[in-house]
Parts: C-alpha cells; sequence; structure tokens
C-alpha cells in the first residue's frame, strides 16, 4: 500500500504543477494584454486630445486675426462731455488721474455681422485681452463654442447671462477660459506679475458698447479656490452689499490708490488659474460716454 501510494503522488505531482504553472502564465500574459491594450487606449486619447488643443488654437487664432483686422477701434479724448462716475472726495486718489485718459470707442457693424450675440468689446492694458465680449442666455455655451458660434474647447469671452450691459447692475461679470497660450483670458495671470502692477497704466479697464465707451479703475486682484461668491450680481440690502465690496477688496494682492463704495459699479473679470482656483480680477466705473 505504501509503495502504490508513493507511486501515485510521484506520478501525480509533477502532473499538477505543470497545469498550476501553465495557469499561472496564461494569468500573467492576460494581465499584459490588458495592460498593453490600456497603454495604447490612454496613448490614442491623449494623441486625440492633444491634436484637438492645436486644432482649436489654430482654429481660435485664426479668428483673432480676423477680428483684429476687421475691427475698427479709435480712442476718443477725454472731454466735458464725458459722465464722471462716483468720484472721491480725495484728490490725492488715483481716480483723478485715470479720468484724464481716452475711451476707446469700437464699430459694431462689422462685429454683429459676424456674431449677433456680441455686446461689448473688453481691453485689459498689460495683457492679451483685447476681444469682442458675446452673451447668450446660459454661462455654459461660450465655455465649448468660439466666437463663430463652431464647436471649439478655447470658449471665447461672455458676459454672464444674468447681467445687462445696457444698464449695468451692482456686479457685472465677464468669464473666458485660462488658455495656457494665453489667449482667451490665459494672460489674465499677468496681473500677478510686479512689472504688471508697478506700470500704474495697466490698473485701468477699457469696455466698449455699441451705446455707450467706459472705462473703470482696477482696485482688487487675487486668486481664490473655486467659489460663487465674487460672482454675486445684485444684493438684497445695503448691508450686504458693503460687505460684499470689503471682503473683495480685503482679498487683493495689491493695494490700489482708490476707495469703492456701494455707489460704484462693479466690473470682474474671471478665469481659472489652476484646477481648483480662479484669477479674478475687480475694477469701478469711474468714467462714461454716451454714444
Amino acid at each position: 500500500m505504501t509503495n502504490n501510494s508513493e507511486h501515485y503522488y510521484k506520478r501525480k505531482t509533477p502532473y499538477r504543477c505543470e497545469r498550476y504553472y501553465k495557469k499561472k502564465r496564461r494569468l500573467k500574459l492576460w494581465v499584459w494584454i490588458v495592460l498593453i491594450i490600456l497603454s495604447i487606449g490612454i496613448i490614442v486619447l491623449s494623441t486625440f486630445k492633444i491634436m484637438n488643443w492645436y486644432k482649436d488654437n489654430k482654429d481660435t487664432d485664426k479668428q483673432i486675426e480676423n477680428i483684429t483686422k476687421d475691427t475698427k477701434i479709435k480712442e476718443i479724448e477725454a472731454d466735458d462731455s464725458d459722465e464722471i462716475v462716483n468720484p472721491p472726495d480725495s484728490k490725492d486718489n488715483d481716480y483723478w488721474k485715470y479720468i484724464k485718459l481716452p475711451l476707446i470707442s469700437v464699430d459694431f457693424n462689422e462685429l454683429k455681422q459676424k456674431n449677433n450675440d456680441t455686446v461689448a468689446f473688453l481691453k485689459v492694458n498689460g495683457t492679451n485681452i483685447n476681444y469682442p465680449v458675446v452673451q447668450t442666455t446660459d454661462n455654459d455655451y461660450y465655455l465649448h463654442h468660439s466666437y463663430d458660434k463652431s464647436k471649439n474647447d478655447a470658449g471665447w469671452v461672455f458676459l454672464d447671462y444674468r447681467n445687462d450691459i445696457d444698464n449695468f447692475q451692482h456686479n457685472t461679470i465677464i468669464y473666458a477660459h485660462g488658455r495656457y497660450d494665453t489667449t482667451m483670458f490665459g494672460s489674465l495671470k499677468n496681473v500677478f506679475k510686479n512689472n504688471w502692477y508697478n506700470n500704474t497704466e495697466n490698473h485701468v479697464i477699457y469696455l466698449s458698447t455699441p451705446t455707450k465707451n467706459t472705462l473703470w479703475q482696477v482696485f482688487s486682484v487675487y486668486k481664490i479656490p473655486t467659489e460663487t461668491y465674487y460672482i454675486t450680481s445684485s444684493f438684497g440690502t445695503d448691508e450686504s452689499h458693503q460687505k460684499f465690496i470689503n471682503t473683495i477688496t480685503n482679498r487683493s494682492e495689491y493695494n490700489f490708490n482708490t476707495t469703492v463704495n456701494i455707489s460704484d459699479k462693479i466690473l470682474t473679470l474671471s478665469t481659472c488659474y489652476n484646477q481648483t482656483e480662479k484669477v479674478v480680477l475687480h475694477a469701478k466705473l469711474i468714467k462714461m460716454q454716451k454714444r
């Protein structure tokens, strides 16, 4: 009996081991096959995204070139007909220097033919921001469509759907993607550079609309984790309005020589700084000229 058992196990054990190792090799092979397929999938997807990113950039650059070529912009020197908005008491305030600057006036006829959603033209000194602004019935469409309304993940510069460009509310908000190639609001990050801040000519924003030309004085720039407080467009009470002004002013990374109160109209520019933070710029209306 003992001899038979030994003979059985001597004969059976190598067979079982061989089956075990074959299974193990097959499992390893499938694991490698799956990993290879996943790697190929990731490479294909990444390649597609990169190609799409370059295509979006190329299409956006072409539109910017056409807009720059076709848009007529002229400077209008300051005169007595300009409306000076909510002047401060202190004569040391930089406000008095900025209201002497010329305004820009944009011919919207050509722009309206290109896109009837066009509501304004925005220029920010010290950045590449020099674009027509569009508006539609939501804050999503122009995140994924270009100025000619073609599908494009570069998007375009757009006004918050809650705002009325003809009658500025407490807070008028303009958005755009922070593109790595510095198009759209990609160059808004420049506001955190010392050379941007040290050049006081950069502390004004130009906004031209079909009904008026306006000048805005910057009073706050900062980075902040994504939130909705700074894009509040209207306020129920003077107290909540003043609290909002105090909050966004105190957030600023720089001290701008100006004052803000609830009588001021505020312009807010917003874009992504990274995956979790926003770049925010606030300015107040200081001069307006009807067209």
